[in-house]
């Protein structure tokens, strides 16, 4: 009995030291096998690392005993059991960077494992890089206007359904709800997201398509929702129709896509939470600073790859914290030589690029850091763009909205030391905003006929009960022209440097024009136009003196928010503070004043330096990011500049690709 129960107790201590011993890692670090130490898998450092200060090495080091492939055994099935051998060599060593080319297949397969890329000569970092250092700014509205609550969009609570049960899935780009409202979103898996195994990327091979459901739906939530307004100005769609296929054989490209599909998804439902989405984000970034100290790389690959993560900083609730590629990316649409005259993704990539700039500027009174004449416009307005084409006008309607939106942010803070001064200064101002205005008129005059309104119906021609007009515009392109020129002209009714916006040419210039673009935007249902919209009607709203129109754009904003997941909550502090909404008596005092104070005859000026009108006071500055500077987050977007982005990661490559690098590059 004694023997018995020594030899049971000596068989539970074997079970349980069997059970409590480590599971052994296939993708630690090289440091933590150096010192014999069980490693956590964390990226960009794992946890032991991080307490001894370590520098955390990352590589290949494979020690196969033999690595002659034969033919497995085969046995004779029997009628009571089978067997069947599988052999897993290939899969362990393709979790290897190279492991899958130095593991031969079998000689029995009829297909052969394609040869992997060659891998660089270089050993890379691993680590994500550091903030660059930049006073703290706010960033553009974009940053701002991506919810964090939950939305119609996406349902609430999901339910997972059998595979068979899922309904077909149609895309509508010009539908106003989210495509995702008539399919019911599978719950989040309960992963681990410091396993590399179950997140990450194979390394770079062809591949098939999606196999894996979580990664299909953030790149249908990507293609569907994020580069629907990537492409507005792209008749190519390159975001949402051409690179996820390019992706498939780009990791780093993959999970870029993925990263922005993943965080759009955690910002409108909130079942799903940022770490999935940070975690695509962290192994593309880390990717392209590898990428980035290889001076044989693909710079058309980089540059796009960069591009996406802009657009993933954009959507985060605290970018301050999460600016690591957006000066990058600039930087390297520069080192590819991308201006308006590329075309394909080089295009596509430096509009995208150069609208978010435009729209920063426009929110926050700064001036574009990348001189709208090194762009490359072709501004001859005389020389025809192919019918159906209207990018190429819009592009041109940019640049001019560009200048105007430098001629606005350079008003004088303080006049000149002496009335000659000053009154040169004004007439040179005068004779800019003048040039400004033809430019514009002329653009309005010489573009298609496509560009323009096919409907107009005024507010009391409608059911809609609406205090704006109707207008419609069939193509995506042609609205977000229409918002352009409109915002456009509205910041001139507000930046001329004699007459004031009390006078009747100002006033109606600015009324008329607030209200097209606010009907625009109220009768629009094209979720593809909401970057462009929110920040064209935030300054048409400042226009506004009537309590129902200031009360109809709010609704507007938030019918925004609830369609798209763009967060406009912040507009709405900024409006009513602008209107006096919060000082109700003296909202109260400003409507009696609007009502009762007669506009200013329209007095006809003599614009010469001798007899110059005194310029009206200059407004009053509110709290906030410095007004009338150069985009600071831009302004050392460049490579050769000396605090130029990825600092300690950056070497330069030893040649760009003459040629694009893909059929629809």
């Amino acid at each position: 009995m004694a023997a018995n129960e020594a030899a049971g107790g000596t068989a539970a201590g074997e079970i349980v030291s069997t059970a409590a011993r480590p599971k052994r890692v296939r993708t630690g670090c090289l440091t933590c096998r150096e010192r014999h130490l069980k490693c956590d898998e964390g990226l960009p450092e794992c946890q032991n690392c991080r307490k001894s200060s370590r520098a955390c090495k990352r590589g290949v080091r494979l020690n196969f005993i033999d690595t002659q492939v034969k033919n497995p055994p085969i046995t004779p099935p029997t009628q009571e059991w089978d067997v069947a051998f599988q052999d897993e060599s290939r899969e362990i060593a393709s979790e290897y960077r190279g492991g899958l080319g130095r593991y031969a297949a079998l000689s029995q397969e009829v297909e052969e494992v394609p040869d992997t890329k060659d891998e660089a000569l270089f050993q890379f970092s691993s680590g994500v890089m550091n903030t660059p250092t930049l006073a703290p700014q706010q960033l553009p509205s974009l940053q701002q206007s991506l919810p964090a609550e939950n939305m119609e969009s996406y349902p609430a609570a999901p339910q997972r359904r059998p595979d068979n049960s899922r309904e077909q899935h149609v895309h509508s780009a010009d539908s106003t709800d989210s495509t995702f409202t008539s399919q019911t979103l599978p719950p989040p898996p309960m992963t681990n997201y410091n396993d590399t195994k179950q997140t990450l990327t194979p390394p770079s091979e062809d591949r098939g398509p999606l196999d894996s459901p979580e990664e299909l739906l953030f790149m249908q939530v990507f293609v569907e929702e994020v580069g629907l307004w990537m492409d507005s100005l792209d008749p190519y769609k390159h975001f949402s129709r051409l690179l996820p296929f390019d992706s498939l054989h780009e990791p780093m490209l993959l999970n870029a896509f993925l990263a922005c599909g993943a965080r759009h998804l955690s910002l409108v439902n909130p079942a799903y939470h940022e770490d999935k989405a940070l975690h695509y984000y962290d192994d593309a970034t880390t990717r392209l600073l590898e990428a980035l100290q290889n001076p044989n790389r693909d710079t058309v690959i980089c540059a796009t790859t960069a591009v996406i993560l802009n657009v993933y900083e954009i959507m985060s609730e605290r970018p301050l914290q999460r600016m690591n590629h957006i000066a990058g990316a600039r930087a390297l649409i520069k080192e590819c030589r991308w201006t308006a005259k590329s075309s394909g993704v080089g295009a596509a990539c430096f509009w995208i690029n150069v609208g978010m700039e435009l729209l920063s500027c426009i929110r926050f009174n700064w001036q574009v850091a990348w001189d709208p004449d090194l762009w490359g416009v072709d501004m001859d307005f005389s020389r025809e763009i192919d019918y159906g084409r209207e990018e190429g006008w819009t592009y041109r309607l940019m640049y001019i909205v560009a200048k105007i939106a430098n001629f606005r942010s350079s008003v004088p803070r303080q006049a000149e030391s002496t009335q000659h001064a000053e009154q040169v200064r004004l007439q040179t101002r005068f004779n800019e905003w003048n040039r400004l205005k033809e430019w514009i008129d002329s653009w309005n005059n010489a573009s298609p006929r496509t560009l323009r309104p096919m409907g107009y119906l005024y507010p009391h021609q409608t059911s809609s009960k609406s205090a704006f007009p109707e207008v419609w515009l069939i193509k995506r392109t042609s609205i977000v022209a229409r918002m352009f020129y409109h915002t456009g002209m509205c910041l001139l009714a507000q930046t001329h440097p004699v007459l004031s916006t009390r006078t009747p040419e100002m006033h109606d210039l600015q009324q008329s024009h607030a209200h097209d673009l606010c009907g625009i935007v109220a009768h629009n249902k094209d979720r593809g136009v909401a970057s462009v919209a929110i920040r064209s009607l935030a300054i048409a709203a400042e226009c506004l003196v009537l309590r129902r129109e200031q009360e109809e754009v709010l609704d507007i904003f938030d019918r925004i928010q609830k369609e798209t997941g763009w967060r406009t909550g912040f507009l709405h502090k900024e409006l009513k503070e602008k209107w006096g909404w919060n000082n109700e008596e003296q909202y109260q005092q400003q409507q009696h004043q609007n009502m009762s104070a007669p506009i200013l005859p329209l007095q006809t000026f003599q614009y010469q330096s001798s007899n110059l009108p005194q310029p009206p006071p200059p407004p009053s500055l509110k709290p906030g990011p410095r007004q009338g500077i150069i985009n600071p987050i831009l302004r050392s977007a460049d490579f050769s500049a000396p605090t130029h982005p990825y600092q300690s990661h950056y070497v330069a490559p030893l040649h760009l690709p003459p040629q694009p690098h893909y059929s629809h590059y």
